[in-house]
């Protein structure tokens, strides 16, 4: 089996369950988008797949290969997440070298130019990076390991619009030179939304939702018009939000535009993925 598959792991903290039987394969070559709300399991899961935590029950693998406590498999995959592991009196460049000694497909002339375009400085010690710039150092060191499966969990934390861009951009082409895994997990929806093909969501532990990003925005879209119109059409449907301005209403809906016979004199828009996101993972 390529790609990481996922089986039937549980974790618990305590008395937090915080991976319920979760069952998931991501695919090789494919961008993913991970979504749940704080505390929803996707740094648990995210986690037990590069080893930094071990599940309670159930298996993972990483192309066919047993994750836990095997190099072979973890060399294969690269976890770029908020805690960083590197010693903080280490100087950037000498954690490039350190990385290298893991990863041995670690393009160092990569990692050092993607430092120029940030603006980051290599001499500079761990310790002493900001956290926007505690970020783009594990970016950097993501997008160069030159690994078939990336995880990247909240990648843009502390990252000012400017850079936040550039990450994006800088992604799209490692992926279009050099295909792989991404997996990315991020509240920042409407930005990636452009970038993922999948989308897994989850919520209290379990897995609520695996469909390509095309296929579940497909399930809901907007109305707007005046709020008269727009309430009449509206009742019986399955309403998920509204926004008013002035005499202006705009619904959110689940269900099909076709199906519903929307009126002429209503516009009909797709909805956003945030707004799905939303409704999926309200209690």
């Amino acid at each position: 089996m390529n790609g990481i598959e996922v089986k039937n792991i549980s974790k618990r903290f305590g008395d937090i369950l915080a991976l319920d039987d979760v069952s998931l394969c991501f695919e090789e070559n494919k961008i993913y988008g991970l979504l749940g709300r704080n505390g929803a399991g996707k740094t648990t899961l995210l986690n037990a797949i590069s080893n930094r935590i071990f599940p309670d029950q159930g298996e993972i693998y990483v192309s066919g290969l047993p994750a836990t406590e095997n190099d072979k498999a973890q060399q294969q995959l690269f976890l770029m997440s908020e805690k960083t592991l590197y010693p903080e009196r280490m100087k950037i460049k000498e954690v490039f070298y350190w990385t290298k000694s893991y990863y041995p497909n670690f393009d160092l002339a990569y990692a050092e130019s993607l430092a120029d375009k940030f603006q980051l400085d290599t001499k500079k010690r761990v310790r002493s990076l900001s956290t926007g710039y505690s970020s783009i150092f594990k970016i950097i060191l993501a997008l160069s390991a030159n690994t078939p499966y990336v995880l990247l969990d909240e990648p843009v934390l502390g990252l000012d619009a400017n850079h936040r861009d550039l990450f994006y951009k800088l992604l799209i082409e490692k992926y279009s030179s050099n295909p792989c895994t991404i997996v990315i997990s991020t509240h920042l929806i409407e930005e990636v939304s452009g970038i993922i093909e999948d989308i897994v969501i989850i919520k209290q532990g379990k897995i609520i939702c695996r469909e390509s990003c095309e296929s579940l925005l497909s399930k809901g879209y907007t109305v707007s018009g005046k709020a008269s119109l727009v309430d009449t059409f509206i009742e019986g449907k399955k309403v998920i939000g509204a926004d008013t301005l002035g005499g202006l209403k705009t619904a959110y809906i689940l269900g099909s535009p076709a199906a519903d016979n929307v009126p002429s004199d209503l516009e009909v828009t797709r909805m956003d993925l945030q707004k799905l996101f939303i409704q999926l993972t309200n209690s």
